[in-house]
Formats: structure tokens, sequence, C-alpha cells
């Protein structure tokens, strides 16, 4: 079990949705420079036929727009753990040509790593129900009447709640904006842990202590179809969160796992609460690249609705980053990552 100081904990990754509406620096344009490395490390890849995901860092060189992604890297685990880059022509490119663009720009920030037990790499955030009738959930029974999947809310129109991602950093591009909806919403769980703190303590106890989640087929870690891991926890003075109240509730379904305590879900109700508050929404245009630290940041969605036919079908493509320079996690908390240690 994970503890965590029974301080409010500063730095700049402390910050409220107003902190982030009164500047820019988070927003960092990129450069027509930048565009023509791109560019160039593009025409080489398609001369050596090399598919995406078997392009590495050095089969796309971006000599001068590396030491940027590399301050966006130490933002990213240092800063605010908030970062926006800003202009790729996404028009410019077909999508086979995008998933090289933006794989050769991950491959210079870190190293992806797989979204579910399926090998996805790359993942295509659309409303899978208007373009295929269903949303494609392999190994995952979504049954009548049950509450739906975590998948099965990403890849609809619907909203997302706040959550964070199995990965150091999520990298979300924006390929094409909906008709309306599909705001992007923000918020430092820094800023969530002190808030509860604050007003709550007893229940910030509780988020300190294991909360039973489920697999849900997504993930790869052993037999067991769930896990117990705290919503907070610190080492070495570095904070970490992983939350997503889907996959505890999903779990409450499982035979043999305790059931919640009213406390363990009032402490859940104030978090969604004080997030909600404390965050910021955006909207993504496309050629925006979202960079969120899962450590210190969670994410959500509102609902969206598409019209294809006059280009406004929402679709994002998604990067999960593992990350060299990132944090020391608590110990226990192997059971999700695998390695718990630096980098």
């Amino acid at each position: 079990m994970s503890t965590v100081t029974a301080r409010a904990i500063t730095g700049h990754d402390a910050w409220h949705g107003s902190d982030l509406a009164r500047t820019s620096d988070w927003i960092r344009p990129i450069p027509a420079a930048a565009i023509d490395e791109i560019d160039r490390a593009l025409h080489a890849v398609k001369a050596r036929g090399l598919a995406w995901r078997d392009i590495r860092r050095e089969d796309f060189p971006l000599p001068g727009f590396s030491r940027d992604l590399a301050a966006v890297s130490h933002e990213l685990e240092h800063g605010r753990g908030v970062v926006l880059l800003r202009g790729l022509p996404v028009e410019r490119y077909t999508d086979d040509e995008l998933r090289r663009v933006y794989w050769g720009i991950g491959a210079h920030l870190g190293t992806a790593r797989f979204q579910n037990a399926h090998g996805e790499l790359i993942g295509d955030v659309l409303d899978e129900l208007r373009v295929y009738g269903q949303v494609s959930q392999p190994g995952v029974e979504q049954k009548a009447g049950e509450p739906v999947t975590s998948r099965y809310k990403a890849r609809s129109s619907g909203p997302l709640r706040f959550h964070t991602d199995r990965a150091d950093v999520v990298g979300l591009l924006c390929v094409r904006q909906a008709r309306r909806g599909g705001v992007s919403k923000i918020v430092s769980s820094v800023a969530i842990h002190n808030a509860i703190l604050d007003r709550r303590p007893d229940l910030l106890t509780l988020l300190r202590q294991d909360y039973y989640r489920t697999r849900e087929g997504e993930e790869l870690g052993g037999d067991r179809r769930w896990y117990a891991l705290p919503v907070f926890g610190v080492r070495d003075g570095r904070f970490t969160s992983q939350y997503s109240r889907t996959f505890v509730e999903a779990a409450q379904r499982i035979n043999g796992i305790p059931k919640l305590t009213a406390a363990q879900d009032e402490a859940l109700d104030v978090l969604a609460a004080v997030a909600e508050e404390l965050c910021f929404e955006m909207e993504l245009r496309p050629g925006d690249i979202q960079l969120l630290n899962n450590h210190v940041t969670y994410h959500a969605r509102t609902a969206f609705e598409d019209d294809a036919a006059a280009g406004q079908d929402r679709l994002l493509f998604r990067l999960w980053l593992s990350m060299p320079n990132s944090r020391a996690l608590p110990p226990g908390f192997e059971v999700l990552w695998g390695s718990i240690e630096p980098g």
C-alpha cells in the first residue's frame, strides 16, 4: 500500500484551470523549419518503404526540432505536465503519411507502448458506432443492460469522465474536429489532491489506500481480472495518480471483490467534483498534438456530433509513451506498470 504525505504538494504541476487560461506558454507552435525537417524525414522513410511501426528515431531525423522536443519532454516531467504542440499541417498528408509523421515525432519523445492486449500502438479515436455500427472490443463482452466499458466510451460519441491512461504520457493528435462538441478537459491531479487535503482530509486518507479495479481485457497483467492500487501515491517526493472510475465500478461486478464502502464512494464523488471545478476546457484544432503526463493530470471529453458529409467527423490519433526521464513509482504500483523504476 502506498502512502502520501499529509501536506500540500507544491510545484508547477499543481496548477488550476484558471492558471492555464491566463497564459499561453504551454502552447508551442511548431516552427516552419521543423515542418521542413518533418517533410524531409517523411520523404526518406517513404523512399525506404518503411511502415510507420518500423520507424525508429534514427530513421526520422529532426536535427533542430528534436531540441524543441527535448524541452517538451522536460516540461512534461518537471513542469506543468501539459504541452500543446500546435500547427502540424495535417491537411497535406494522407492518413498513412500522418501515422508515419506522428510515430516519428513520438520516437523523439519516448517509446510507444501497447494500448491494449491486442497490440494497438496508434489508436484511432473516433465514433466507431457511427462508422462500423459497433465498437470493436477483442476479448471483452459488452452484455446488453450492463454498464459500458472504458473502450466503448472512448470509441463512441458520448462523454468521457476524467481518467488516466496506463502510460507516462498520452499524446492526442487532432486530425479532424467534430461538427459539434468533443471539447477536451484537462486537470491537475496534484491540485485535486491538495484541494481534498484542505477540504476533506479524511477522504484523502482513503484515496491513499487500495481501490480494486478490473483490467476489462484491455491490458496484460497475469491471470487476474483485477488489481488493487491507491488513487494517489508518492515516492522520493514525486507524486503519481492512477484513476479511472469506470475500472473501479467494473471491478465491483467481480465475485470476491470487496464492496466499496460508502466513504470510499464519497471520496470518488468528491474527487470527480473537484476535477470539474479545477479543470481547463480546450478545443483541439486539426494539427494540435496534446501531450499529458498521466502521473499528474487527468483528461476527459464532452460528447460530440459528427457530420461526415461535411468532413467534420472527429478523428484523433493516440500514442501512449514511456518516457526516458519518467519518475520512480511507489512500491506496489508494479501491479499495473510492470516496472516502477525511473525511465
